[in-house]
């Protein structure tokens, strides 16, 4: 009679007691009922679940850990010739192992290192399993339960840590604030500064340009009165001076000061005044007579 052995398996046939050389399949195997033997390994990829183990850590703080072990056969002769089950043989390999990692890690590195603790599950019994031509493709860690205590605990380092980072941020926020609003006071007074600079430049230019343009035009003035003074006779003056005594006179001041200007102006006057009212020559009188007949002596 044959067997139908299909693409993912392998037949371990055995020969009246003894292998007979090699894993048979896939296709048809004959066997001989009486002399032949048969076992059959299923090479597909297979996982099985270690159940929660509790755990002792470095710093003597139990935990819970169950993983999935993920695995396959790689030899079928050798995981039929070198171990009674492989299967069972890797699940008591898994929990060794992670009690041994997990004995060698402080607690807070096993609740913050599940990839280590993964990576390194997987390196140690891919060592051992090996000689039983089975491969350790990955292990994963589900889950992790420390004491309820513990977790209280940590609960509350978790709480303190949120409001310790509440407070920093906020006090973070304040000094950035306070930092932004210096800067805009400093930034404002510079500017104010800048701009009463310019300001105070500006004013004392115009002020400058303001004197410059009286100080041309009083000179101009003073120009134009010494020109018209220089075409003022003698005449002029006195009419000035005799309309400037007709204002004092008019005025209900008792003390006058008079300049010595018009002192001297009121003896020129009064010499003009006298030559004026003065009689004629004797000789022009003899001219005329001449001109009118002569008296006779007596």
């Amino acid at each position: 009679m044959f067997r139908i052995v299909p693409e993912y398996q392998r037949v371990v046939r055995f020969t009246l007691g003894k292998y007979d050389g090699l894993p048979r399949g896939p296709g048809w195997v004959w066997v001989i009922p009486f002399i032949h033997g048969t076992m059959t390994v299923d090479l597909r990829e297979e996982v099985f679940d270690v159940e929660p183990q509790t755990c002792i850590t470095k710093d003597n703080a139990p935990v819970t850990v169950d993983m999935l072990v993920f695995m396959r056969v790689v030899d079928p002769e050798m995981a039929v010739l070198k171990v009674q089950s492989y299967r069972l043989a890797a699940r008591g390999m898994a929990i060794t192992t992670l009690r041994a990692v997990v004995g060698d890690m402080a607690l807070d590195d096993v609740l913050a290192k599940r990839e280590q603790i993964n990576a390194i599950m997987q390196t140690r019994m891919d060592e051992v399993t090996d000689r039983w031509g089975v491969k350790v493709n990955a292990v994963e860690i589900r889950e992790i339960l420390p004491p309820r205590d513990i977790q209280e605990a940590m609960s509350r380092q978790m709480s303190a840590e949120r409001n310790r980072r509440a407070v920093v941020t906020e006090s973070d926020g304040t000094r950035e604030a306070a930092v932004k609003i210096a800067d805009g006071n400093r930034e404002a007074a510079i500017l104010n500064a800048e701009g009463q600079k310019q300001s105070a430049i500006l004013e004392a230019e115009g002020n400058r340009q303001a004197a410059i343009l009286n100080a041309e035009g009083f000179s101009i003035a003073l120009d134009r009165i010494y020109q018209s003074a220089n075409r003022v006779d003698d005449n002029t003056m006195a009419l000035q001076y005799l309309e400037m005594m007709k204002s004092l006179a008019g005025s209900q001041s008792t003390k006058w000061v008079i300049p010595m200007e018009l002192t001297n102006f009121v003896q020129g006057f009064a010499r003009n005044m006298a030559a004026a009212s003065a009689p004629p020559a004797a000789g022009r009188n003899g001219s005329g007579d001449g001109n009118g007949g002569s008296t006779p002596n007596p």
